[in-house]
């Protein structure tokens, strides 16, 4: 009896398209899937591969599953990436973006150009900017991080690294901003380096620059740029557990509300400045929607805990009735489109002045920014800091309580 993969028709239309298959009985492609989607040139599905999803997009040169069998579902993968074994679902990797051998990355991901990981990382609601490296062995959700110039100068998370991303409590408001949006885009600025066997407690924001020693657990954050942290290790004791304490609180929320006007601000960088270099691009339609789409589900994300949070707040901190009469009018502040008119005329003069370098390398995007002036970069980030600066100052209106922590922050 002649044996026959479940996809075999797909399997064979994918190869007469030019897709290497090493192995054609190990591959499963899912019903859903739109081959039409699937690059033939220089692609290659290793043994194992389980190709899932109705959004499944995987571009020229992909090659998946070298190092161990690879389960994709709806992703939308770019040029040349390697994802080379393990779970990717729900996520974007754009060009020469890479992962090792047990990866297990969730939805709601973006690995831009040349971002990646060793074997056995873990992510979920992680944004990583180009360049910026993870070891093996790490455990970092709910992050985005930035820095970084190139490959040789980027931002690092040693190995076995742990972002604490959910508290005693059963709390998820803290996702951790390394670097920001506004100067990060630009990938001018210094890496940031996370020592290995070390760990973050969320929410924490860190600046450009930043070295955190191994083996450090920090807990509090460091704007500042280019500072060295060795972090104190704890005394042992014992002490009463007290629920629902958040003695911290308006750093908390600060911190959360910050972080989603970031991803606003990224979200409008996609929009207005990312989108050409995708429409040059093979699939570059769909990987665009699919970038967007992961921005729009990071905000659902963090605007969801930020709401569970709030409903956990004890009636008797002085907050709680500002907090829950103002959420969800806060929360819908990043949901609409920059309309300021300073916001707007900021934008204009830094298309106006970029368009030139984007026009003339658009199909090469990190080359294109970094060719930018440092005139018309200072131009851009203050397009983008503006976007956030308004979001947390309008957030600050509405929480008289906590609007020092954000207005001095944001």
């Amino acid at each position: 009896m002649e044996l026959k993969p479940r996809a075999y028709d797909k399997i064979i239309q994918l190869t007469n398209k030019g897709v290497t298959i090493p192995n054609p009985l190990t591959l499963d492609i899912g019903d859903e899937v739109n081959i039409d989607r699937i690059s033939g040139k220089g692609v290659t599905l290793y043994p194992g591969c389980r190709i899932y999803g109705a959004k499944t997009v995987i571009s020229s040169g992909a090659q998946l599953g070298y190092e161990g069998p690879a389960t994709i579902d709806d992703c939308q993968i770019g040029p040349k990436v390697e994802l080379k074994g393990g779970y990717f679902t729900k996520s974007v990797f754009l060009e020469k973006s890479n992962m090792s051998m047990g990866a297990h990355v969730r939805e709601g991901c973006i690995l831009e150009e040349e971002a990646g990981g060793a074997h056995c990382v873990g992510l979920k609601q992680t944004i990583l900017f180009p360049f910026v490296t993870l070891g093996s062995l790490i455990n970092f959700c709910d992050c985005l991080m930035t820095g970084g110039t190139s490959r040789k100068n980027h931002s690092e998370v040693g190995s076995s690294y742990i972002h604490f991303n959910f508290t005693p409590d059963g709390n998820k408001t803290t996702a951790s901003l390394f670097g920001d949006v506004p100067r990060g885009v630009m990938l001018n600025q210094p890496p940031i380096f996370l020592g290995g066997q070390g760990g973050v407690v969320g929410p924490v924001r860190l600046g450009f620059g930043t070295v955190v020693a191994a083996g450090s657990v920090l807990r509090s954050d460091m704007t500042q740029d280019n500072k060295l942290i060795i972090a104190k290790v704890h005394r042992g004791k014992i002490l009463d557990a007290t629920p629902h304490a958040y003695i911290n609180l308006s750093r908390i929320i600060g911190n959360n509300i910050i972080y989603l006007a970031n991803l606003v601000a990224l979200d409008q960088w996609y929009r207005h400045v990312r989108q050409p270099f995708f429409n040059r691009q093979e699939f570059g339609a769909f990987i665009y929607a699919g970038a967007l789409e992961k921005l729009a589900l990071a905000k659902k994300e963090r605007i969801n805990r930020l709401k569970a949070l709030v409903e956990k707040v004890p009636g008797h901190n002085s907050a709680k009735s500002e907090l829950l009469e103002n959420i969800d009018s806060i929360c819908g502040l990043f949901d609409m489109e920059p309309t300021d008119s300073m916001i707007s005329s900021s934008l204009d003069r830094f298309l106006a002045a970029a368009n030139e370098s984007i026009q003339n390398d658009a199909t090469d995007y990190t080359a294109a920014i970094q060719a930018l002036t440092p005139a018309v970069t200072q131009q851009g980030v203050i397009w983008l800091q503006q976007i956030i600066d308004s979001l947390c100052g309008r957030t600050a209106l509405m929480l008289k309580s906590l609007n020092m922590f954000i207005t001095k922050n944001g």
